[in-house]
Formats: C-alpha cells, sequence, structure tokens
C-alpha cells in the first residue's frame, strides 16, 4: 500500500479480480463446486480400471450416453442436465453448458456443426463452444465428462 492507507490501483485490481475469480467459481474442467479434475491429458484424469490409488474417488455420475448415441461431427443436448455433448471428430467427445450465454435459454439442438439456441439464433462450434453467430457474448462453458469404454458420464 502506499502512504495514507489507502490501497494502490495494483492492489485495487488485484482485489477486484480475485473477486471475480470467486464469483465464477475458478471452475476450469466443469466441475459444480468438486475438487477440480486433472487435465484430460494426465495419467490420473482418467480414474478407470479399478487401480486401488488414493486418488480414486466415489464411482462418476450415471451414465450420460452411450458414445454411439452422439454422431460424429454432431451433438445431443441433455436438457435434464443442462448440457450438451458433442463429437467434433471420430472419438473426441466434448461436453459444454446447454446454456446458452446471451439470455439464459436452453439450446435446442446440435446441426450442421453447431448448437443452436431457439431464442435468438445463437450458434456455438461443437469443437469448442465458441460462438459462431447470434449475439451470443460468450462460448458455452466446458463441462467435465469421463468418456470409459462406450459410457459417458458427467464429472
Amino acid at each position: 500500500m502506499s502512504g495514507g492507507g489507502r490501497p494502490t490501483r495494483r492492489t485495487a485490481l488485484a482485489a477486484g479480480a480475485l473477486a471475480a475469480a470467486a464469483a465464477t467459481g475458478c471452475s476450469k474442467y466443469g466441475d459444480e463446486g468438486a475438487e477440480p479434475e486433472p487435465p484430460p491429458s494426465s495419467p490420473a484424469a482418467s480414474r478407470s480400471g479399478g487401480s486401488p490409488d488414493a486418488t480414486d474417488e466415489a464411482p462418476k455420475g450415471p451414465v450420460l450416453a452411450k458414445t454411439s448415441d452422439i454422431p460424429v461431427g454432431g451433438g445431443k443436448v441433455f436438457k435434464d442436465e443442462k448440457v450438451v455433448v458433442t463429437q467434433p471428430a471420430e472419438g473426441d467427445f466434448k461436453a459444454f453448458s446447454a446454456v446458452c450465454t446471451h439470455s439464459g435459454c436452453t439450446v435446442r439442438d446440435v446441426d450442421g456443426g453447431t448448437v443452436n439456441c431457439p431464442c435468438h439464433g445463437s450458434r456455438f462450434r461443437v469443437a469448442d463452444g465458441a460462438v459462431a453467430g447470434g449475439p451470443a457474448p460468450r462460448p458455452l462453458p466446458p463441462r467435465g465428462i469421463d468418456v470409459t469404454g462406450n459410457s459417458i458420464r458427467l464429472t
């Protein structure tokens, strides 16, 4: 701090950034209040196989879909779970929030390589959730999934 007890601009900006991070939950892989999942490339990312190590947690949630339910280049919306699962390339599964970043509507479908919102026409790319068109200001946030064998589960 500078003299007089007033915070410096840098201190104020840092405090604001910390408050914003706390408000958004800092959830990089879509965990909703749980410990963050390791990145998919790390050895601990897949906890299947039954190895008895200390990082094993309770089993993942119920099966959301079979891998065969998600078309290559497309996807499927799960309205009850508010998630959309896509398969941009063979064997590459992604999951995003199904809540449009424009006005909070649930996306309707996946067609033509985009996730489509019925409310105001926003479209998001199946590969990364990025805005492909419409009024949406931000990409769809990623959600965590676990693909083991032919099962897809939310994490």
